[in-house]
């Protein structure tokens, strides 16, 4: 038996003690003395090492619960998020381009109120005075002169297109059906006036946003660099806040964009079908081979 460093043995108890008590006590404290020797000795003595012949054992401190980290790597802080209620403060936080895609969309809403206006139908080819201009000139009710003047009052693009087949009043209808078609493009084109400004920024809208997001994430790779801290996802949230707005905000004018334009080309198209038709109604009153079956019927 073993205490401190000293052997231990049952010979070496007293002999009055080692006579007087049972084989099973002596035993039971041959058992027991180590045991206590080691208690007293503390913790180092039960890995094996003296008292004096090795170092402390240091235990490694336990970390920090998570509810006493800090509060700003805990969350973010509401200045971080990106504003999607307050249309100034998205504006503000998207950046020097914003300006540009501001001025986008303001020249599109401009510019399709205006082609919605003059692109109705009602004033391209008026029902009324396209319907009343035929019925005249088939009840022979109506001049030339009378046909020009009408036309003039108007002003519409159907008027117009009247008045140049008029102007041949009693010639071939190939001679008016050229007159008529030429100044039919030329008024086609006049109502597809605008359209480059649709496609225009339809085209220019997605690449600002693209400009933006570089931008952006410039921004978001210089802060962090500059603070020296790669593990705060929270430096990037300004730069990705710019990206992402006007990303956005360039897609936003560029799909209305080209809605518009889309939607204006059908109609001009439509337009152009319906004033082909109601011009071709004209001509086949006042040709020379229209005039001439009315005076043989006439005569007749």
């Amino acid at each position: 038996m073993t205490t401190r460093g000293q052997t231990i043995s049952v010979r070496q108890l007293p002999q009055r003690v080692r006579h007087g008590l049972p084989e099973t006590v002596l035993v039971v404290v041959c058992v027991l003395l180590p045991v206590v020797a080691h208690a007293q000795q503390g913790p180092r003595a039960w890995a094996g090492s003296d008292a004096g012949g090795r170092d402390t054992i240091r235990v490694a401190a336990a970390p920090a619960p998570a509810a006493e980290a800090s509060p700003a790597a805990a969350s973010p802080t509401g200045d971080t998020l990106i504003p999607t209620g307050n249309l100034l403060a998205t504006i503000r936080d998207g950046g020097i381009l914003m300006v540009p895609l501001l001025g986008c969309s303001f020249a599109l809403a401009v510019f399709g109120i205006e082609r919605l206006v003059n692109l109705r139908t009602g004033r391209v080819v008026p029902r009324l005075f396209a319907t009343r201009f035929i019925e005249q000139l088939q009840a022979r009710q109506i001049s030339r002169g009378e046909a020009l003047d009408a036309c003039e009052e108007n002003g519409s693009p159907a008027a117009k297109v009247f008045a140049a087949a008029v102007r041949r009043w009693g010639r071939p209808a190939v001679e008016i059906e050229q007159a008529a078609i030429d100044a039919c493009e030329r008024e086609v084109n006049h109502l597809r006036r605008y359209r480059r400004v649709f496609n225009g920024v339809a085209t220019v809208g997605p690449l600002l946003g693209l400009l933006g997001t570089v931008f952006g994430l410039i921004r978001s790779f210089n802060d962090v660099a500059g603070a020296g801290a790669m593990g705060r996802p929270d430096l990037l949230a300004r730069g990705f806040g710019e990206a992402l707005i006007t990303t956005a905000m360039g897609l936003l004018v560029a799909i209305p964009a080209m809605v518009l334009h889309w939607f204006f080309t059908s109609r001009v198209d439509r337009l152009a079908m319906r004033l082909d038709e109601t011009c071709q109604q004209v001509i086949d009153e006042i040709s020379q081979e229209a005039l001439g079956e009315t005076k043989r019927r006439a005569a007749g």
